[in-house]
């Protein structure tokens, strides 16, 4: 029975009222594994659903409170065969080097054994071709099972373990054809050598478990690339926060204790560790390892901020929005949670094949010792052909096929900065012969800036900052983040509807309508170059400016589109803006096809007939009227600070400024296809021809041993290739 204790701190409330918790599980290698968890959790009553991330071997499970508990989902965890405990990032950090340590030591005591048999193997090999001794030649064979069996008893721990567990679960796996392979191997060595013959085979099972160990560790090295990056993202989330408890006393507590509108303080130099709105105090942000943004941000009064983010300069006090759950970092730890999850259309068919594929190992061994048998070669000759073709047909390469190839390239886009939300749009990225963006807040970054700014003088557009201080308007507030104005200018007063008016130096000074500031004709010009700005004039006495508001083109987006083209891509813009707006944007990139005024049901309309010619279009939309586009597209990206419904719709995020991501996206997505291809195929072509010659009674379980590895290295090495993105 499971340790009873107390659970609460790590179940957690789900969707429809149930219950959920991770869980870190020990002896997860493969598909088939993941499978026998799912299929028998599913079994427990109540358990709604249970999800197992390979790549860092922890399960998601939620149940409905009123008909389980964590205790039994344990003791459920126990009867399939797998010691699992509920997940903690300290504890999973030190079983994980735990492991990772024996398994390395496994594979040096497998190397060392193998390579000191091969020695005696060799002498025994030539002798058998010369004038051995029969004596010489057992007392080799018996200096070999000295080393052997020793050796394989404990290099072969994680494959016997796992196998043990699945056969207790009334189930099979892969480990469980190269056990009884190993097992089987000694066993006749030991009968072929106290029958003093010619060949025995300790060589054969000790290298098997060599190479094995070889490709489990190179995959389990793979896992731990996209799991440093989780984890480096996960550093960020803090643990505690310093509450206010009341107006003058404060108080440091757990994130998991603050609740919407607390208050917290932030010093200089600490990371911020809630989301929420900065309601007095000024500093700068550095949100590069959140956002990327690259530049201190300046935070005031009403800026928003964001758990993970670090104050650099000032102290603030914060309205709590969202703490432990529900923060920009953590919805970003759950979107790459769910790309490690989720497996695609090809994952599945490996899933599949993997699982019909260890019976099928089992049922081909024995019809080939049936088989020889029939024909007469006697039981020695038959066992003999019976455990090649068992080691031969291991399918581990098939099983690595795929997987192998989505952990490396989930990270290497999340080192470039994409976040999957889709487990198959991998593929679907490599299939995009168009790509359709939305204008605002897609092509432009999210937030307002001054597009006119180089051609007006820098102590207007300051000046104009700290007017905009004084208003409520919407346009102000725009002025106050772009110029990053602190100080607001004493006396000065709003006139509804006109402006902000106050002196400075004994002269007047104004922010407002143009035609309030005689700059009407002005304004008439500074609109026909930037027809989707707001316009606002500044005044000084004489010396006055236009100001043309709005949101100006990602710095990367003219090399994006150069780097669709190139790619034979074809870009187009949907836009809701009206006309002139888009087609200023259209002409300065050079898109010839664009269409403004794009209702959502315009959107759909335009995607459907681009399917209707066969095209395969990736959809870029960050707002709410892009969401029914998002959904309906062959693949869809949005940027991190998209409207929530878009994120849910999107098959992708990026972070940051920069549009090249979705380049990026396309160029890893069409390497990662082209490589699950190749797997597939060198793990079929591997069976085809090795199968039948291992049958026929051409190889030896060494050959088997070796050609059986070797596939799986070779699969295993050729996903590492998906973390290029030149």
């Amino acid at each position: 029975m499971a340790e009873t204790r107390d659970f609460s701190v790590f179940v957690r409330n789900s969707e429809g009222g149930r219950a959920a918790m991770d869980l870190a599980v020990e002896g997860i290698h493969c598909a088939a594994c993941m499978r026998a968890i799912e299929k028998g959790l599913s079994k427990e009553p109540g358990v709604a659903g249970a999800r197992v991330n390979l790549a860092n071997r922890r399960v998601t499970v939620e149940w409905d409170k009123d008909k389980s508990s964590p205790e039994r989902i344990l003791d459920r965890m126990d009867a399939i065969g797998y010691k699992a405990y509920p997940f903690s990032n300290d504890k999973a950090e030190t079983d994980e080097k735990r492991e990772e340590k024996h398994l390395l030591i496994c594979l040096g005591i497998a190397g060392f054994a193998a390579m000191n048999i091969m020695l005696l193997s060799v002498s025994v090999w030539a002798g058998n071709a010369s004038d051995i001794t029969p004596e010489t030649r057992d007392f080799f064979h018996w200096l070999s099972a000295l080393i052997a069996i020793p050796a394989a008893l404990y290099a072969g721990q994680p494959f016997f373990r796992s196998a043990f567990k699945a056969l207790r679960a009334g189930a099979v796996n892969m480990d469980v054809p190269i056990s009884l392979g190993v097992i089987l191997a000694l066993g006749m060595s030991i009968v072929e050598t106290l029958n003093h013959a010619e060949h025995a085979y300790f060589d054969s099972a000790v290298m098997l478990l060599f190479f094995l160990l070889v490709g489990r560790y190179l995959e389990r090295s793979m896992r731990r690339r996209t799991r440093a990056v989780a984890a480096n993202l996960a550093a960020l989330k803090g643990e505690t926060a310093v509450k206010f408890v009341s107006e003058t006393e404060i108080r440091t507590v757990p994130i998991a204790a603050l609740q919407s509108g607390d208050l917290v303080l932030v010093r200089p130099g600490e990371r911020i560790t809630v989301d929420g709105s900065v309601i007095e105090g000024r500093s700068e942000i550095d949100a590069s390892l959140v956002t990327g943004e690259t530049r201190p941000v300046g935070a005031s009064q009403g800026t928003d901020v964001y758990a993970g983010t670090m104050n650099l300069s000032g102290t603030l006090k914060i309205r709590v929005r969202a703490a432990d759950e529900g923060t920009l970092l953590s919805e970003v730890q759950n979107l790459l949670d769910r790309a490690t999850e989720v497996r695609s259309a090809y994952v599945q068919l490996a899933d599949r094949v993997a699982r019909l594929y260890a019976p099928m190992v089992h049922l081909t061994a024995a019809l080939t010792f049936a088989g020889w048998m029939f024909y007469g070669a006697g039981w020695h000759t038959s066992l003999i052909i019976a455990i090649t073709v068992l080691i031969i047909t291991c399918p581990c390469a098939l099983g690595l096929a795929i997987p192998a190839v989505q952990v490396v390239a989930s990270g290497a886009l999340f080192r470039n900065q994409i976040l999957l939300n889709s487990g198959d749009a991998l593929e679907r990225f490599a299939a995009v012969d168009t790509v359709v963006f939305d204008k605002t807040g897609t092509l432009t970054l999210p937030e307002a800036s001054i597009l006119n700014e180089s051609e007006v003088d820098p102590r207007l557009v300051a000046l104009a900052g700290r007017l905009a201080l004084a208003s409520k308007h919407p346009l102000a507030a725009a002025l106050v983040r772009a110029t990053g104005a602190r100080e607001p200018l004493a006396e000065a007063g709003e006139q509804p509807g006109v402006g902000v008016s106050a002196v400075l130096d004994g002269q007047p000074v104004f922010l407002g309508k143009p035609d309030a500031a005689g700059l009407g004709f002005e304004a008439g010009r500074i609109a026909l170059a930037n027809p989707s700005a707001s316009l606002i004039a500044v005044k000084h006495g004489e010396l006055g400016a236009v100001l043309a508001i709005g949101q100006a083109l990602r710095p990367d987006v003219r090399e994006v589109v150069a780097a669709l083209r190139k790619r034979g891509i074809r870009p187009i813009i949907l836009s809701g803006d009206h006309e002139a707006a888009v087609r200023a944007v259209a002409d300065e990139l050079g898109v010839e096809t664009w269409v403004a005024a794009c209702k959502p049901q315009d959107k759909i309309a335009y995607l459907e007939r681009l399917r209707a010619e066969g095209r395969k279009v990736m959809m870029v939309g960050d707002g709410l009227n892009d969401a029914p586009a998002l959904a309906a597209a062959h693949v869809s990206m949005s940027p991190i600070e998209a409207t929530h419904l878009a994120q849910a719709e999107a098959d992708a995020l990026f972070i940051g400024a920069r549009l090249m991501p979705v380049v990026m996206a396309i160029g890893i997505g069409t390497r990662a296809h082209r490589l699950m291809i190749q797997n597939l195929w060198m793990a079929i072509l591997y069976n085809f021809f090795a199968v039948p010659l291992a049958i026929a009674g051409y190889a030896t379980p060494l050959i088997a041993a070796l050609a059986m590895s070797g596939s799986s290295i070779i699969v295993t090495l050729n996903a590492l290739r998906a973390g290029k993105t030149a």
